[in-house]
């Protein structure tokens, strides 16, 4: 008789749990629904290409559009009008993208937060308007949130927690939060991903994906495909609440000998692939009227604090917050700092990392020709590229930029975002992750301005960068890269001797060849053609048919033999 498994005991509270399996996404995806939802979405497509193209007709009459192709034009437009929606098609362009991405739901409100980001490949109109879009969206009831949690838990809710808020603390396009206390007596916040959005997100991501290899054929230059699959790999890690607990975890690691800098402790047994409980960390966000009235030593504590978190995030460890704003930003009491939703974060590897920390501190410095190499250095390019324009193109701005700016309103962070949108312009590309570091530079300098007007970006980050730079070339850190390597040195010193060996044997072996004749085939060329010729005018001539043939096939088979 088989023994029955005993219960696994549920881990104490602060106590690391099994990771959880992954969910299979595929198994969300079924053939009907993803029919449905394109249907919907190609709807909504056309309409936006026909609205875009009113929007494009309107614009050329404010210019003063006149003549038969404008009169065609307009009539066009005219019967595109009868089938959309007057209030969107008389809008311009960027507003119609924008509530056309709110009708489509969820996943299109998170791709076009993405969108927003990519000013280096979109128009500066399109994502100016894409920042408008709506971050907080209607709450699901709460009976549906009390289902979800008790079916990722397996209990039911009284017996996990002591009291739970209906009212949701916030409500976003993928989940909502609610304010808990745990039978424990701790305070916590539960992440909760709201019903149908995840099978929603993986349809629309089977759905984007085909469509963006369809408009890498039209429009190349704004790299759909790469767009798209940043959009997917970021918002698909974000539905699955186990991700970022590991980011959470990740964190709190990193900077586990920085205790002013918090993040907030997750409970993995409380815990699942749809929901995150984690704790509730009471603060005030850095704009908050009670901040200002704090001493100006704890501002400046905070300015340091948050500077030294923001670049060691970036430059040092290379797993950085990647929705940093103020919102995510907490000052919390004795004077630290504390970072919420972690669901979504950039990765740096250790050779990009390197080159973004000199360019941060060729900017810094004002050495605008090494922050135009270091920035080349680290796009991508194709055949087309004019890396050398580029590179001169990032000198001109940055010194523009410099000679037009009054020193306090100097920012670092838009002066690298401006320099990345040049990329477009000479066919060079950058990963998704600069572009992320920038939001975040640019928070670091929101918050500090809030905190002190007098804040100097320069000063304190050139403090910190060096600090960086003092610990990524220490004796003890390049020992420690010299032991890493050492087995890769070792094996490659013990294979010389063999190396070198074969090499000289295969150098040996050429050299004992005899030397083909560079003339080699050229007598026996000039033969067979002597021969041709000659049975051309024997047959010419009339002479004997037989020499004549003899003598033409000789001239065609000489220069086919292989002569020493």
């Amino acid at each position: 008789m088989e023994e029955t498994p005993s219960p696994r005991p549920a881990a104490e509270p602060g106590r690391k749990s099994e990771p959880r399996r992954r969910v299979d996404r595929r198994a969300y995806i079924n053939i009907p629904g993803l029919a449905r939802r394109g249907r919907a979405t190609i709807r909504q497509v056309v309409s936006l290409l026909f609205g875009g193209y009113v929007a494009s007709v309107e614009s050329s009459r404010r210019r003063g559009g006149r003549g038969f192709l404008f009169r065609f034009r307009a009539m066009v437009a005219w019967v595109f009008r009868r089938f959309l929606d007057p209030e969107i098609a008389n809008q311009p362009f960027p507003v119609q993208l924008r509530m056309r991405l709110e009708m489509l739901g969820p996943t299109y409100v998170k791709l076009g937060q993405i969108l927003s980001l990519r000013q280096d490949i979109l128009p500066e109109m399109v994502t100016e308007e894409l920042r408008n879009l709506l971050s907080d969206l209607p709450p699901v009831e709460f009976d549906q949130i009390r289902d979800i949690i008790e079916a990722e838990l397996g209990s039911p809710i009284d017996e996990i927690f002591a009291e739970v808020d209906p009212i949701p603390l916030g409500s976003a396009s993928i989940a909502q939060s609610h304010w808990a206390r745990l039978a424990t007596g701790e305070q916590v916040i539960m992440k909760v991903v709201k019903p149908g959005i995840r099978d929603l997100l993986y349809r629309d991501a089977t759905l984007l994906r085909t469509t963006a290899r369809f408009l890498q054929l039209i429009i190349p230059r704004y790299q759909p495909t790469r767009v798209i699959d940043e959009f997917c790999e970021y918002t698909l890690r974000e539905v699955e609440m186990t991700f970022e607990a590991e980011n959470g975890e990740t964190f709190a690691e990193n900077f586990a000998d920085e205790p002013d800098v918090v993040f907030p402790r997750i409970y993995r047994q409380f815990s699942g692939d749809r929901v995150l409980c984690m704790e509730f960390l009471d603060g005030m966000r850095p704009d908050d009227e009670r901040v200002r009235s704090l001493p100006e030593e704890e501002r400046q504590r905070l300015i340091d604090l948050g500077a030294e978190a923001i670049l060691r995030m970036l430059y040092q460890d290379g797993f950085f917050h990647a929705d940093l704003h103020p919102a995510n930003l907490l000052i919390l009491p004795d004077v630290k700092i504390g970072f919420l939703d972690l669901g979504m974060v950039g990765h740096f590897d250790p050779v990009l990392r390197h080159n973004l920390l000199e360019l941060f501190y060729s900017m810094v410095m004002e050495d605008f020709d090494g922050a135009a190499r270091h920035l080349a250095s680290v796009s991508q390019t194709e055949p087309r590229s004019d890396v050398a324009g580029f590179r001169t193109a990032v000198r001109e701005v940055a010194r523009r930029w410099r000679r037009q700016s009054r020193f306090e309103e100097f920012s670092l962070a838009l002066l690298i975002l401006e320099c990345i949108q040049l990329g477009a312009r000479y066919r060079l590309y950058f990963p998704v992750d600069m572009v992320l570091m920038v939001k975040a530079l640019v928070t670091y300098e929101g918050v500090g301005y809030i905190l002190d007007p007098k804040f100097s970006v320069a000063e304190v980050s050139v403090r910190h960068v060096g600090r960086i730079f003092r610990q990524e070339y220490s004796p003890k850190r390049l020992w420690i890269e010299v032991l890493r390597v050492a087995p890769d040195i070792v094996d490659a010193l013990l294979k010389t001797p063999r190396l070198v060996s074969e090499g000289l044997s295969t150098l040996e072996e050429r050299t004992r060849r005899r030397p083909q004749r560079p003339l080699a085939g050229v007598r026996a060329t000039l033969f067979g053609g002597a021969c041709l010729v000659s049975g051309a005018i024997l047959v010419g001539l009339g002479g004997p048919w037989f020499l004549a043939a003899v003598l033409m096939i000789i001239g065609l088979l000489l220069p086919l033999r292989r002569g020493d």
